[in-house]
């Protein structure tokens, strides 16, 4: 998406811990290690969620203690003046800015502040009168696919669409903190992809950086990873996310395979043509030729030279008259 290279997004979400100071040093551990985009979460409590709503269960083990959802958002909730400081300071230090919103206001409110993608989470998926104003927006879209089926996505697509989206991109992901292999299932990201025509990424929840080089290398045009600053930190998502270190080992593997994938033309690289003049079979004498001679199968093999035709034109050299003496070894030149 970016310079026809994947985007990475860090993952920020929650992270901070409601705490400004440390929204910022996520911005810049993020900047640091070479992510696109540090991506937050933006919502008002009283909007999306009611009283009385159990905690997940990787919550309740996450954060140690038993409270609703509600009262573990209030005390995560940014408000809108901090994400404006966030934005600039985003701004200043040079990484795009994103957040995904929970709901209208939160979407309004982060359009005008300005970002450059609208990210959609999976507990959207479904959400119809949302994802309808969502496409109204004109915007390009990311939209997440955890827990659901491709009815449930082919359901939200017709909705963005419907509102007037015409830029989307879908990532594949297991809502699960963290997601154990088994349970990644990768190819369901190509047959996302096939389904639906459209650019696809991944939003990796597992632990370590190999599946989400895996997605890049089978066509992740997005990669999304949550992001912290310290695995231990209190809170319901650092022990799923990476660390800076992490983080950055992630980056330089993923432009590294991006490297390595290339243009998908078979042909020799420049060093490949360097060394086959000196290692591919050439066709040489295997005994002395006088010249005149029409050379014959008994007069030839193949063996690595730096002179002489090359191997595949054995049945030119076959019949031919050799041009001058050669001897045992000499490469064949007609």
């Amino acid at each position: 998406m970016k310079d026809g290279k994947c985007l990475i997004i860090a993952e920020a979400g929650v992270n901070h811990n409601g705490n400004l100071d440390t929204a910022f040093k996520l911005c810049d551990a993020a900047k640091e290690a070479g992510a696109d985009v540090v991506k937050f979460q933006t919502w008002k409590t009283e909007d999306i969620i009611t009283n009385n709503v159990a905690q997940a269960s990787y919550q309740k083990e996450n954060v140690g203690k038993e409270e609703t959802q509600f009262e573990m958002l209030k005390k995560l909730e940014l408000s809108s003046q901090d994400f404006i400081k966030i934005k600039e300071y985003c701004d200043c230090i040079g990484i795009m800015f994103a957040s995904t919103a929970d709901e209208a206001k939160s979407l309004d409110f982060l359009i005008s502040i300005g970002i450059p993608f609208i990210k959609v989470g999976s507990g959207d998926i479904g959400n119809i009168s949302y994802l309808r104003y969502i496409g109204s927006k004109a915007m390009p879209i990311i939209l997440s696919t955890g827990m659901s089926s491709i009815a449930d996505i082919d359901i939200s697509i017709r909705a963005l669409q419907e509102g007037g989206a015409d830029n989307i991109t879908l990532l594949h992901c297991t809502t699960s903190y963290p997601c154990n292999y088994e349970n990644v299932n990768l190819n369901a990201m190509c047959t996302i992809r096939d389904a639906f025509k459209l650019p696809v990424g991944y939003s990796d929840h597992t632990l370590g950086n190999i599946v989400a080089i895996g997605a890049v290398a089978m066509g992740a045009k997005v990669i999304e990873k949550h992001f912290t600053l310290d695995k231990n930190m209190y809170g319901p998502d650092h022990k799923a996310s990476s660390n800076p270190d992490e983080f950055r080992s992630l980056v330089k593997a993923i432009r590294n395979i991006e490297m390595a994938m290339g243009n998908g033309e078979k042909v020799p690289t420049s060093d490949e043509k360097e060394i086959s003049k000196v290692v591919l079979k050439r066709i040489v004498a295997k005994k002395n030729i006088k010249e005149g001679t029409i050379i014959s199968e008994e007069d030839i093999c193949v063996k690595r030279n730096d002179v002489g035709m090359m191997a595949d034109k054995w049945d030119i050299v076959v019949g031919s008259r050799a041009g001058k003496d050669y001897k045992v070894d000499e490469g064949i030149i007609l």
